[in-house]
């Protein structure tokens, strides 16, 4: 789990390293509204008025920051579907790929012996259980991604999904974002080697 939001957090893609959340890529309307609650709430704390609520309010509401940081925390910034997903355990990630297949966002995955390999677009043959191989999968995919970002200009990125030259203006639009999980990671890289990492 920590692979994953550490590898995401050091290239600045999405990641989800807990529980996958039905709909967080094909009912992403609710999700985003979820993820606006997350930045209330984060406001809010760092602005000191949680401490200022009544006991009650205040542990409720802290509650409900600490479950929405647990499950949204690493898409709180994705703004858009991803490009890719990268996925450390298929069995496990079912949901993810589901709805990753539903919406036609390939699947970069860690596939073991255990798991067919049908489920991935991008099959990276491995042991999802160990946490050592999950972390070494995690690291590479993440510094492939830095390594992409690096020779990518975000103006040739935009002129790249626009389908365009790369003198055209970039989109105004905030760039997908990859997603990591245990099982599935979002990613908005884009291009070749645009994937998310998961662990």
């Amino acid at each position: 789990h920590d692979a994953v939001a550490n590898e995401a957090k050091r290239v600045g893609m999405p990641y989800v390293n807990h529980r996958w959340l039905g709909g967080l890529l094909t009912n992403w309307r609710t999700m985003a509204d979820r993820i606006d609650r997350l930045h209330e709430l984060r406001r809010l704390q760092e602005e000191g008025q949680l401490e200022l609520l009544p006991a009650k309010e205040r542990i409720a509401l802290a509650g409900e920051l600490e479950k929405l940081e647990q499950n949204l925390g690493g898409v709180a910034d994705m703004r858009r579907q991803p490009d890719a997903v990268v996925i450390v355990d298929l069995k496990k990630e079912a949901l993810a790929v589901r709805e990753a297949r539903r919406l036609g966002v390939p699947v970069v995955a860690l596939v073991d012996t255990n798991c067919g390999p049908d489920e991935a677009d991008y099959v990276i043959p491995g042991n999802d259980d160990a946490i050592r191989s999950g972390a070494l999968i995690t690291r590479v995919v993440a510094e492939a991604i830095a390594e992409g970002k690096q020779k990518v200009s975000p103006r040739e990125l935009a002129g790249q999904r626009n389908g365009g030259s790369e003198t055209e203006e970039p989109e105004t639009e905030e760039p997908a974002a990859p997603a990591l999980t245990t099982g599935a990671v979002p990613s908005t890289t884009g291009g070749r080697g645009g994937a998310t990492t998961g662990g």
